[in-house]
């Protein structure tokens, strides 16, 4: 989940980069963060990292958990279509630059991680292995390296998706809208039980 306002700025105060975690998904935890969090703390990201996993992509390409770990390039790229929707929340959702960061899996296969780096590329943001299970600190220097170009290359555009003034109907519309992908919202209201 995400850190408290405090812990974070007190990192930026500290530090010439900070690194937090917003939670978990690019439609829930990305979200609240970026809406919230950030708009409440005063604070604007300069990127993001979305933490992607081929076994994750073959999970939503409808594999079953037990055979995660069998090669499946077919469901990794039936899979991708999350991918990049979380891709184009956080890109053209919300203006920030994105680097792609593929948690290594001992299982993957190097075509099922190079279709990956593809649909990245594809979408116009980089895609950099990350094995720091693995390797620890080692095993995500190439990651490091890739934020710090991202930054010097990409200008952030941040902006929360809705204005803090709309009625709380309009601000649901807008993330249902822009983040779900949702048509419409239609709201029921119901008066409480005698």
């Amino acid at each position: 989940g995400c850190n408290s306002v405090l812990a974070t700025k007190l990192s930026l105060s500290l530090a010439d980069y900070t690194i937090t975690e917003a939670g978990f998904g690019a439609d829930l935890g990305a979200e609240k963060f970026l809406d919230i969090k950030c708009r409440y703390a005063g604070i604007a990201p300069s990127a993001c990292v979305l933490v992607a996993t081929v076994r994750a992509l073959k999970s939503h390409g409808a594999v079953s958990k037990a055979d995660l770990n069998q090669p499946n390039l077919e469901a990794v790229k039936a899979g991708a279509s999350n991918l990049i929707r979380h891709i184009d929340n956080l890109k053209n959702g919300f203006g920030l630059p994105v680097v792609v960061a593929i948690n290594a899996f001992p299982t993957d296969t190097a075509e099922e991680q190079a279709y990956v780096e593809q649909v990245c590329a594809e979408q116009g943001v980089p895609c950099v292995l990350s094995e720091v299970f693995a390797k620890g600190g080692e095993g995500g220097i190439a990651l490091a390296e890739k934020v710090l170009k991202t930054l010097e290359e990409k200008e952030s555009h941040f902006a929360p998706l809705y204005d803090e003034n709309l009625p709380i109907k309009e601000k649901i519309g807008c993330i249902a809208t822009k983040i779900y992908g949702a048509a419409s919202v239609c709201l029921l209201y119901t008066s409480p039980s005698p």
